[in-house]
C-alpha cells in the first residue's frame, strides 16, 4: 500500500476550459498563481472527430496546437519553479504534441522531461468491439456501420506513474477531464488507488476547475455580481492529504468564488450525483458541503467514492451526412412575421429545386427567429413578438452535400425577392459541414491499458478489476414545505442554475439561494412539471436527483437538443440556456418567505 509522500498541500491550477479557450491563463497562473501543478482540458466530445481529420491529411498533426503555443512563452518560469503540467492536449496524437513541444523547449534551450500517455485511441479494436455487439449506452441503438473514431476516456493511473517516472509535462489523449488533476494528486500524496473518498474528493477537484473560468464565476446566474469580466482569475485548487480542498483565484483578478457559483459549476454536466462514475472511482456528490473561507474562497468537502464499475466510456464518433446553417437580418414593423414567412419561403424553394435536380430531400429543417423568443416555445413573451429587428436562422440536414448547397445558395436572394428589410449578409453564403453523432458505449477497461513513454522508458499501466461496491449510502430527504403556498416568484428569486450537455441530454442543476427555499423549489420543480415547461423541444423523460449536501437538485432531459452537438441544427445545440429559460418558471411559496428581500 502506498504511503503518503507529502502532508503540505498542493495547489492546482487550470488554464483552460475548452480548445479555444483564452491562452492568458497560462501566464496568469504561472505568474499570480504560486502554482505546483498547471494543468489544461481542452477536449470536448466532438474534438476527436475533428483532430482525427487533420491527421488524416498531415500525419505530424491531430494534437491541440493551442496547447503548446500557450505553454512556450512561459516554460522558462514553469522550469525554475518546478512547476509539472498535465495536459489531454495530446488529441489524437500525443507524440506529435510532445514531439513539438520538445522542439520549441529546446530552441529557447530548455530541456523538458516529457511523457506521452496513450492507449485510448480503440479505433484499432473496432473489429474486436463490433463483434462485442455493444450498444448505445443512452439510447440502445446499434453500433453503426462505420467509425470515424473511437476513444475510451481512461483515468488518472498513467499520469500518476508518468510523474512518479520523473515526468515534468504529462500529455494525454482522451482522459476524463478531472484525471488531469487527480493524477498529480496521488502522485504527491501517495494516495492508495482504494482510498475511495479521497480519490472522490480529489476528482471533484478536478470537476470544479476542468472548465476554466468557469468555475471561479464565469457565466453565473448572478452575473452582475461577478466583477472583472476582462481579466478573469482562472481557477486553483488548494488540496490537503485528506482530500478536502479549497477553490480559488490568484489575487486581483476578476470573477466571484462563492458558494453559489461553485454550486452551479458542480452541478455542471453531470448526472446522477449518487453514482458520477470515473475509471478510478464512482464519486457520490448528494453529501457535498460548500463553504465560504474568506474572500474568493470557498471549502469543499463531504465527497464519497465506491469502487470504480470496471467499465469505460467509449466515446464514438460517425459520420451522419451533412449540414448547413445561415442566418439573415430582417428590420422593420411586422419583422418576426416577415422573418418567420421568409424562412419557410426559401426553405420550399430549396427543396423544389433539389427534388428537379434528383437530390435527396433535407432529413430535417428549422427555422429560429432570434429575437422572438424563440427558443422559449410557448413562454416567450408577446413584447419579443413585437420586434422590429430579428435574425432569421435557418438550418437543415441532408445526407447528401448537395442538397445543402442548393439551400445555401438560396439563402441570399431573398434580399431581392421577399421581405423589406432584409439585411446583414455579411457572412455570405453558408457553407456546407460534415455531420459527426457521437455514439457512446461501455468497455472493460482491463481491456485498456495505457501506455506511458518518457525518453527511453515506456510500461504498460493496467486497470485492475475494481471490488465489488457497496450500495450508496442514505441522505436525508428533503422535507416537504411546512407553509401553504399563497403566492408564487420566478426561480430565480430562489436558486441559481446552470445548464450543460452530454450528447442528446441536456443536465440542468439548481441550487437553492437558502436551505428553506428547497423544499417549495422541489415541491414546484417535478419531473413532470420540468418536461412539461420543455416541451416544445420533444423531451422524452426527465430525471430528478436530489443533493441535499448543499441544497440542490439536478435535473437530465432527455432528447431534449435536436441530437446534440454539430449533429444539432438548433440555435442552441449543447443547451446552455435551459438554466435561464428554467429561471422564469413560477414556484408557489408562502407570502412570508421572501418577506423583506427585494424582487
Amino acid at each position: 500500500m502506498a504511503t503518503a509522500r507529502d502532508s503540505g498541500s498542493l495547489r492546482i491550477g487550470c488554464a483552460s476550459g475548452f480548445w479555444g479557450d483564452s491562452l492568458d491563463g497560462t501566464g496568469q497562473l504561472v505568474r499570480h498563481g504560486a502554482i505546483d501543478v498547471l494543468v489544461f482540458d481542452w477536449l470536448a466530445e466532438i474534438t476527436l472527430s475533428l483532430l482525427a481529420r487533420v491527421k488524416a491529411k498531415k500525419p505530424e498533426a491531430g494534437f491541440v496546437p493551442d496547447f503548446v503555443e500557450a505553454l512556450v512563452p512561459h516554460l522558462a518560469a514553469i522550469k525554475a519553479r518546478g512547476i509539472r503540467v498535465v495536459s489531454n492536449g495530446g488529441g489524437m496524437n500525443p507524440a506529435a504534441c510532445a514531439a513539438a513541444l520538445a522542439a520549441r523547449a529546446r530552441a529557447a534551450g530548455i530541456e523538458l522531461k516529457i511523457a506521452t500517455v496513450t492507449g485510448d485511441d480503440l479505433k484499432p479494436a473496432e473489429a474486436e468491439i463490433r463483434a462485442a455487439r455493444v450498444r448505445d449506452m443512452f439510447a440502445g441503438t446499434a453500433l453503426p456501420d462505420k467509425l470515424v473514431t473511437a476513444n475510451a476516456y481512461i483515468g488518472a493511473r498513467a499520469i500518476a506513474a508518468a510523474l512518479d517516472a520523473g515526468a515534468e509535462v504529462v500529455i494525454t489523449g482522451r482522459c476524463v477531464d478531472s484525471a488531469v488533476t487527480l493524477g498529480p494528486l496521488v502522485h504527491h500524496f501517495g494516495w492508495d488507488w482504494q482510498d475511495w473518498d479521497r480519490l472522490a474528493q480529489g476528482s471533484l477537484a478536478g470537476h470544479l476547475i476542468e472548465c476554466g473560468v468557469q468555475g471561479t464565476g464565469g457565466i453565473f446566474t448572478d452575473w452582475d455580481h461577478v466583477p472583472g469580466w476582462d481579466d478573469m482569475g482562472f481557477p486553483i485548487v488548494e488540496v490537503a492529504a485528506d482530500g478536502s480542498f479549497v477553490l480559488t483565484k490568484p489575487a486581483g483578478t476578476g470573477g466571484h468564488v462563492v458558494p453559489l457559483a461553485v454550486a452551479e459549476q458542480l452541478l455542471y454536466e453531470i448526472g446522477d450525483p449518487a453514482a458520477y462514475l470515473l475509471p478510478d472511482v464512482a464519486c457520490d456528490f448528494r453529501a457535498v458541503r460548500l463553504e465560504a473561507a474568506g474572500p474568493d474562497r470557498v471549502r469543499v468537502s463531504g465527497a464519497r467514492g465506491r469502487p470504480a464499475t470496471g467499465l469505460l466510456k467509449v466515446s464514438a464518433t460517425v459520420a451522419d451526412g451533412y449540414r448547413v446553417i445561415g442566418a439573415v437580418t430582417i428590420a422593420g414593423r411586422e419583422a418576426v412575421a416577415k422573418a418567420e414567412r421568409t424562412g419557410a419561403a426559401i426553405l420550399a424553394r430549396a427543396a423544389r429545386l433539389a427534388a428537379e435536380r434528383g437530390l435527396p430531400p433535407f432529413a430535417e429543417t428549422s427555422i429560429e427567429v432570434l429575437g422572438s423568443e424563440a427558443t422559449y416555445g410557448p413562454h416567450g413573451s408577446a413584447a419579443a413578438r413585437a420586434s422590429r429587428e430579428v435574425v432569421l436562422k435557418l438550418g437543415a440536414r441532408a445526407a447528401a452535400a448537395d442538397t445543402l448547397e442548393v439551400l445555401a445558395r438560396e439563402i441570399v436572394p431573398a434580399a431581392t425577392a421577399m421581405a423589406q428589410g432584409l439585411t446583414g449578409l455579411y457572412a455570405g453564403r453558408p457553407g456546407v459541414q460534415p455531420v459527426f453523432r457521437t455514439f457512446s458505449f461501455l468497455w472493460p477497461a482491463s481491456n485498456v491499458p495505457a501506455t506511458v513513454t518518457l525518453g527511453d522508458q515506456v510500461f504498460t499501466v493496467g486497470n485492475p478489476v475494481p471490488p465489488p461496491a457497496p450500495a450508496p449510502a442514505e441522505v436525508p430527504a428533503v422535507p416537504d414545505p411546512a407553509e401553504a403556498a399563497t403566492t408564487a416568484v420566478a426561480l430565480i428569486r430562489l436558486a441559481v442554475g446552470r445548464s450543460g450537455d452530454k450528447g442528446n441530454i441536456a443536465n440542468i442543476g439548481v441550487a437553492a439561494r437558502k436551505p428553506a427555499y428547497l423544499p417549495h423549489i422541489r415541491a414546484a420543480l417535478t419531473p413532470a412539471a420540468v418536461k412539461a415547461w420543455f416541451a416544445h423541444l420533444g423531451v422524452t423523460r426527465v430525471e430528478r436527483f436530489d443533493l441535499p449536501g448543499f441544497d440542490a437538485l439536478n435535473f437530465l432531459l432527455h432528447d431534449a437538443l435536436g441530437g446534440g452537438g454539430v449533429a444539432s441544427i438548433r440555435i442552441d445545440p449543447q443547451g446552455k440556456a435551459l438554466a435561464q429559460m428554467l429561471m422564469d418558471m413560477p414556484v408557489p411559496v408562502p407570502a412570508g418567505l421572501l418577506a423583506g428581500e427585494a424582487a
